[in-house]
């Protein structure tokens, strides 16, 4: 019942941040490698609950565009806080770009899912130019606005 149920949620989210989908295999296989030896790396147990939850997040999101790559791990109690952590880590850089189109006055600014971690300027530039927003205004909005975000590592 509750896999069926984690299923369902995490379809519904995943449809809720309409990311575009990813294709081919190779791509979603490629993230998910990384994700593993990001995770591999991580000092600390945040550090390693932020990790755990992007390969989570790799596994789920490949499955949803239709490239299942790993199961996903069940619905349990050990595993809450890392579905926890994913939904509210991706949830908050999904709307920080949507707040931030928006501030910048994108014409198409409800066309703006991203979640791309946003801490870095360098990555605001290439969501800016990725949707023809102006990446010199989208980046310094996009550092004001990081001040009072709440942006999980």
């Amino acid at each position: 019942m509750f896999r069926r149920m984690g299923r369902i949620v995490l379809n519904r989210w995943h449809k809720l941040l309409g990311l575009a989908r990813q294709s081919p295999l190779s791509w979603h296989r490629d993230r998910f490698r990384e994700e593993l030896a990001e995770l591999r790396e991580a000092k600390g147990p945040l550090e390693k609950l932020s990790e755990t939850s992007d390969v989570f997040f790799a596994i789920s999101r490949a499955k949803y565009d239709g490239f299942p790559i790993a199961d996903m791990p069940p619905f349990r109690v050990h595993h809450a806080a890392i579905y926890g952590y994913m939904l509210a880590k991706y949830t908050s850089r999904w709307a920080f770009y949507r707040v931030l189109a928006f501030l910048c006055r994108a014409p198409f600014h409800s066309t703006v899912r991203e979640v791309v971690n946003p801490s870095k300027d360098s990555k605001l530039g290439v969501v800016a130019r990725r949707h023809n927003i102006d990446p010199d205004k989208f980046t310094s909005i996009g550092r004001r606005l990081r001040r009072v975000w709440p942006l999980p590592p």
